[in-house]
């Protein structure tokens, strides 16, 4: 017996202004760009402000507080960056590993970052456009090409470690990569899940795949469909 998918619709989809609509997997949370990155002296960092409160009072002391503090600083300076590169959207995602071996038979828990990117191109077909996203980066392997609902792809894979200015563990980060053109084909979205667990390798390929396979252009919400944005 085949269990149909259960989707369920984020507020975002029924934007008029929206532009892609796809579906994340279970364990990914969004994170809300748009109220964590808010201008200082607004009304909206107020409500920041306030809605963080809770956590620094429950803090036992001043030294904690003041970490908290610095690393949401540091997060937000991250969102941020990735923001100016075009990002839209970013989720991240905690998974059990279900292959590990622990003794304990509960395996450990598996982070990851997923983000949703535009980048405007040169005026191309929709397949060269794929093709030159990758060919024209450094570094790229497991390069593949796939069609999907939402037109032709290309797949690839990165691995890189952070900087030290940047503040981040210098581990390698395994980065799996989307490359799907709009049918303007004038600008393309970059799908990008990060992770240091590259032993999982195969088990995030599927992971980025399965989102991909569910993007659209084109609201699915007109046509009866039920997948998220």
């Amino acid at each position: 017996m085949t269990t149909a998918p259960h989707f369920t619709v984020a507020d975002s989809a029924k934007d008029p202004d929206a532009e892609i609509w796809f579906a994340e997997p279970a364990g990914f949370t969004p994170l809300p760009l748009e109220s964590l990155l808010v201008r200082p002296g607004s009304p909206a960092a107020d409500e920041l402000r306030t809605a963080f409160a809770p956590f620094l009072d429950a803090a036992p002391d001043k030294e904690i507080r003041r970490q908290f503090v610095a690393q949401l600083a540091a997060g937000q300076e991250l969102l941020g960056a990735l923001r100016e590169l075009g990002t839209v959207h970013c989720s991240i995602g905690l998974h059990r590993d279900d292959m590990d071996d622990a003794s304990d038979g509960k395996g450990h828990p598996l982070l990851s970052l997923f983000t949703l990117s535009w980048r405007d191109t040169a005026v191309a077909a929709r397949a060269v456009t794929a093709a030159r996203a990758v060919s024209a980066a450094e570094g790229h392997t497991h390069i593949g090409y796939a069609e999907l609902p939402c037109g032709p792809g290309m797949f690839s894979e990165t691995v890189r470690t952070p900087t030290v200015d940047i503040g981040l563990p210098r581990l390698p980060l395994l980065q799996i990569h989307a490359h799907l053109p709009h049918p303007d084909c004038r600008r393309l979205v970059v799908l990008t899940l990060s992770t240091t667990a590259a032993g999982r390798r195969e088990q995030y390929r599927a992971i980025l795949r399965q989102i991909a396979e569910t993007v659209s252009f084109v609201s699915p919400l007109e046509h009866g469909t039920s997948e998220a944005g």
